[in-house]
């Protein structure tokens, strides 16, 4: 099993940035308060494909930038927002992150988290579906050493369960692609509409329930198929 990140280090092949389905990524952690709230940019004279942000977490803030276009560079767009906001770029964090779902079985390989593209596009949010994928293989092998099941059949699951999964990170991707190229009025007015309580809860229901986290808590042999867009768990 590959869990070793984008690099897909047991695959046959592998990506090499800046030319590659990947994002990238970084961020810095000063100690000190900042409120409770998760804070958004979206400034493109600082990052043109992607955004900025600021997040509490403990008694220090993660304040960072993550641009969708590998070839632009993160380091500079974070300090200036640090700076900004009267915190101290120390504590440096990063790394490159697919944005793109890639198969997750190849060779008799199982591959979980950014190995097989499991780290959702937009968000660039990675850790919540690396368990969630991580469990299902977990599941599978479980069966196999148990003998209920072979390595074989292992794998055909395994690879229809992360493919499964591949229309909600084809919309996502889809996101990526549009929100960035919108004008910045088209964008605010995007924006303003998306704090409807109603769209909030139904877009970020339909987000939650691509990879809910209650999976963890299902049967061993759970396949339960992704909704389609629009549904919403109350």
């Amino acid at each position: 099993m590959d869990a070793l990140g984008w690099r897909r280090v047991l695959a046959g092949s592998g990506y090499q940035p800046p030319d590659a389905p990947l994002s990238r990524g970084l961020e810095v952690h000063p100690h000190g308060p900042g409120g409770v709230d998760l804070d958004v940019w979206i400034e493109r004279a600082l990052v043109p494909r992607g955004f900025l942000w600021r997040v509490p977490a403990d008694g220090e803030q993660r304040v960072g930038a993550g641009s969708y276009e590998p070839r632009d560079h993160v380091r500079e767009p974070t300090v200036a927002l640090a700076e900004r906001l009267d915190y101290p770029p120390v504590r440096y964090q990063g790394n490159w992150f697919p944005h793109r779902l890639r198969d997750a079985t190849e060779d008799g390989v199982f591959f979980v988290g950014d190995s097989a593209g499991h780290c959702f596009p937009l968000s660039g949010e990675g850790i919540r579906t690396a368990f969630y994928f991580g469990i299902a293989c977990g599941r599978e092998l479980r069966d196999v050493l148990a003998g209920a099941q072979s390595r074989e059949r292992a794998l055909e699951r395994y690879a229809a369960f992360s493919a499964r999964h591949e229309r909600a990170f084809r919309r996502a991707l889809q996101l990526q692609r549009l929100i960035p190229a919108l004008p910045p009025r088209v964008l605010t007015v995007l924006l303003r509409a998306m704090s409807n309580q109603r769209i909030i809860d139904r877009s970020f229901g339909w987000y939650l329930d691509q990879a809910h986290p209650s999976f963890a808590n299902q049967g061993s042999h759970a396949t339960v198929s992704p909704p389609v867009l629009g549904g919403v768990r109350s």
